[in-house]
């Protein structure tokens, strides 16, 4: 049984953590992309700047300054039938040192045929000792299309920092038209510095990125390919299931951020969200 100092004690660290929710919708029954629906709750808020032609882009914002251990952010997006929508962050989002639980990111993004979903984060930067646990549903319609991407640094390299310790467990699971056709959970903990050493896993890498393309195939894979001798990073490029898929694994995440912002404009043909080329 808890003392009852322990009990105060976790009672004032749960009601210390910052908790966030944004719900929202995206409408285009004249051809333009408005903004339905939205809630808002906690520290975490969505913008949207100006209108771009027919499409809408959106920016997050967490008022918390950071994801600390015990934190838990929820998204739920849904995107209707006909319309175009951008997401990105207002900046990378750091992920700090966790005594305890481990943060929690749960974003649900629904896509209607015939609309199109870009979600553009800036990176997350997992601190030493950092735990997060991310969860990424995404269900699409036959006939919507997605431009998702990811990216994950350990450490701040800049500031001579390395992430030695910590946690990351990222699970996704996407669906079309009601079938699963990508699920993937990743799993990363205790000594995470040695296991990115590995030359079986990262080689040293202190940056990843994963971009999903749908729809996506071998074209669009030897599209992508002819750009590959610019590339500073490794980088794998495949196509299955009707989708494509890019990983990316670098020692230097500016150089990894260069090849990602090459890779999406090369995939989608379309200008980056502004806030990527600050």
């Amino acid at each position: 049984m808890l003392s009852e100092t322990s009990s105060a004690s976790s009672a004032v660290f749960a009601a210390n953590r910052a908790r966030g929710s944004v719900t929202f919708d995206v409408r285009a029954p004249d051809g333009v992309t408005r903004r339905g629906k939205l809630h808002e709750s906690g520290s975490l808020r969505v913008r949207f700047p100006s209108p771009e032609g027919a499409g809408l882009s959106g920016v997050f914002v967490n008022t918390a300054g950071g994801v600390a251990g015990g934190d838990r952010f929820d998204i739920d997006i849904t995107a209707g039938e006909g319309t175009r929508l951008t997401l990105t962050t207002a900046a990378a989002e750091k992920v700090y040192r966790a005594a305890g639980r481990p943060s929690e990111l749960n974003i649900a993004l629904k896509v209607a045929a015939g609309a199109h979903l870009s979600w553009l984060p800036q990176e997350t930067i997992l601190f030493d000792r950092a735990r997060i646990a991310r969860r990424i549903d995404i269900d699409l319609e036959e006939g919507a299309s997605l431009l998702l991407c990811e990216i994950v640094v350990f450490g701040r390299a800049a500031m001579g920092e390395r992430m030695r310790e910590g946690e990351l467990v990222d699970r996704w699971r996407v669906r079309r038209g009601g079938r699963l056709i990508l699920a993937e959970s990743v799993r990363l903990d205790g000594d995470i510095g040695a296991k990115l050493a590995r030359p079986a896993i990262a080689k040293g890498a202190v940056a990843v990125a994963t971009a999903l393309i749908v729809p996506g195939d071998e074209s669009l894979v030897e599209n992508i390919r002819e750009i590959s001798a610019s590339f500073g990073t490794e980088v794998g490029i495949s196509a299955w299931n009707g989708f494509a898929m890019v990983r990316f694994c670098a020692q230097d995440a500016a150089r990894l951020r260069t090849d990602v912002m090459a890779v999406l404009t090369r995939a989608s043909g379309e200008a980056l969200p502004r806030l990527w080329l600050n």
